[in-house]
């Protein structure tokens, strides 16, 4: 039996077409091609606790919107379709003055919360576009097993906010820019083969509040550390609350860092408590010599403990297939 050339294209047409609506959940488009025109009613769409995934395609275009996925939305996943087209983004700011007068706050200024848990997010950019005004926050998470694959993270003063202190968050192959304090937060939140780039006019890359008895904070694997900002402006981090868990490892660190490393936020006591560590820098910024006295070379034997499975234990995040990478 033979087709004719329209029958055949025709079939494969359709047949991509139902590969798609398989596949996805929910389209959204901004030109109403989808099956909503914003991010946030998608997400209103899913249903409560739901046990299955739920799989949100966003198409290219610029949503301006202040995001917010309650934490009875779980097991979201949202697909852009290019991660330098598909944009999430508002323009909140700390200092900006709410309905009733009152200032907004570093919270407030969020563009998205993540409540939820189990949510995964990939080739997607997130923003806060208010610009150098301060604080300003590009996205807030609180729910545990949270991915990031693939994103952009693009703000100012504090970009991204690591926030629920039970929370368990994997970034992989991400792009995060800001200037003081742009990481910065409670959670457990690991970062691996990232691009974390400095700004000019910061002095702060991380800003860890771990809470005291944590076993982690924030952890660095096989990142870059770049930037625009002048050689030798930048620290590692500082701790936001005395007890700050960072650890940099196999990383790369341009010249914007600081020889000495770390700074202790005007907390000697911080000294005693904290956990700033590196293993295996390279780079300009990388000598070990001039490093503060109170922050710490890791071991080879030490290191094997900043393994996935070791900081996130029953959550394995390589365990959710990524969608195929665009736009990188």
């Amino acid at each position: 039996m033979t087709f004719k050339k329209p029958f055949l294209v025709l079939a494969l047409l359709f047949g991509a077409l139902l590969v798609q609506a398989q596949k996805y959940d929910f389209v959204v488009a901004k030109d109403g091609s989808g099956n909503f025109k914003t991010v946030q009613e998608a997400i209103n769409a899913v249903p409560d606790f739901r046990k299955n995934t739920t799989t949100i395609f966003i198409k290219n275009g610029t949503y301006k919107e202040k995001l917010t996925l309650p934490a009875t939305k779980t097991a979201v996943k949202m697909i852009g379709e290019d991660v330098r087209k598909t944009i999430l983004t508002f323009d909140d700011y700390a200092a900006k003055k709410n309905r009733f007068g009152e200032e907004m706050g570093t919270t407030g200024s969020t563009s998205f919360y993540v409540f939820g848990d189990d949510f995964t997010a990939e080739n997607i950019t997130f923003e806060n576009s208010s610009g150098p005004v301060g604080q300003a926050v590009a996205v807030r998470i609180d729910g545990d097993k949270v991915m990031f694959q693939n994103c952009r993270f693009l703000g100012f003063q504090d970009t991204l906010y690591p926030h629920g202190e039970k929370s368990r968050q994997y970034y992989r192959n991400c792009y995060i820019e800001g200037t003081t304090d742009f990481i910065f937060g409670w959670s457990t939140a690991v970062f691996e083969n990232c691009e974390i780039f400095a700004k000019k006019g910061g002095s702060f890359i991380t800003a860890a509040s771990t809470i005291e008895g944590a076993p982690y904070g924030f952890v660095f694997l096989n990142c870059r550390l770049t930037g625009d900002a002048p050689e030798k402006s930048y620290y590692l981090g500082r701790p936001w609350r005395p007890f700050a868990k960072t650890v940099f490892i196999n990383t790369y660190m341009g010249k914007h860092i600081k020889p000495e490393g770390w700074h202790n936020w005007n907390k000697p006591e911080a000294e005693k408590q904290v956990l700033y560590a590196e293993y295996n820098s390279t780079g300009p910024g990388a000598s070990t010599k001039d490093r503060v006295k109170w922050s710490k070379q890791l071991t080879a034997e030490q290191v094997k403990d900043y393994s996935l499975e070791k900081v996130f234990g029953d959550w394995n995040p390589l365990a959710v297939k990524p969608a195929v990478q665009a736009g990188k």
